[in-house]
């Protein structure tokens, strides 16, 4: 990891800089991929930069959906296609109850 464990470390206080730039040139997952592709010769940088354009266009467009949505009701979508015995196609098959954190809070059925 060349970054800190949360928003209040910055990670910069046990590693310099050049060490993080290090890291992050050579081990970071993405960059390898990418190197990888371009290596190989089956995509050039130029491609992989329209992909990842077109990438963070595709997340912006769904965040922005997911905002607009409304926030589901605790109800009916936190055990709907939870349990079922058909891949969800048809029917939802509940167990005998669900055990919650709270114990009075439980779902018998």
């Amino acid at each position: 990891r060349y970054h800190g464990h949360s928003m209040s470390d910055p990670g910069t206080t046990y590693r310099n800089r050049e060490e993080i730039a290090l890291t992050r040139s050579t081990r970071d997952p993405l960059e390898f991929v990418k190197r990888t592709l371009i290596d190989a010769g089956f995509a050039d940088a130029e491609e992989i930069k329209t992909i990842e354009k077109r990438i963070r266009k595709d997340v912006a467009n769904q965040v922005k959906q997911a905002k607009m949505s409304p926030k589901p009701t605790i109800e009916k979508d936190l055990f709907e296609f939870v349990f079922t015995s058909d891949g969800g196609k048809e029917q939802n098959e509940y167990p005998p109850h669900i055990r919650m954190p709270d114990f009075a809070k439980s779902k018998f059925y």
